[in-house]
């Protein structure tokens, strides 16, 4: 069974301390808001990278990553995506999606607030990795990082 390593929301920065886990994974999936190639060149120098771009991310990620991505890993239909909303409050363009040929994994970032939901209505896994910032990293900012 493959190790994803599952992250969003970096915002140009890839803290250290996240490497050591990254590197125990067989592949690096980004749901967007990369920031810069700084970050997706250095993911790929430690494994496999899937990665969607992000409405902060500059036209050269665009060019470079997807809207969205629509593959099979294990078996298992995946879609991700950076802006796609949660159960029951999806947004437009993934709801078009989800009506006509709904994955099994739906994978998006953008709220910066980790979730893993189970959709019943489409029958997914719905995950959002929260965000990768700095200061979600650091012990008593949580608050803090709500607000920034």
């Amino acid at each position: 069974m493959k190790r994803i390593a599952l992250m969003s929301d970096t915002h140009s920065h890839l803290d250290d301390r996240l490497v050591e886990l990254l590197m125990e994974s067989d592949e690096i999936w980004h749901a967007g808001d990369i920031g810069s190639f700084n970050v997706t060149d250095r993911l790929l120098e430690m494994k496999p990278l899937r990665a969607v771009c992000g409405n902060i991310d500059g036209s050269g990620l665009r060019l470079q990553f997807p809207q969205s991505l629509r593959f099979f890993c294990e078996g298992v239909d995946v879609l991700m995506t950076h802006i796609g909303g949660y159960p029951g409050h999806y947004d437009s363009h993934v709801l078009q999606v989800l009506k006509s040929h709904p994955p099994k994994l739906f994978i998006c970032g953008h709220s910066h607030i980790l979730k893993v939901i189970f959709d019943p209505k489409y029958r997914l896994l719905h995950i959002n990795p929260g965000s990768c910032r700095r200061s979600w990293l650091s012990p008593g900012t949580h608050n803090r990082a709500l607000h920034n």
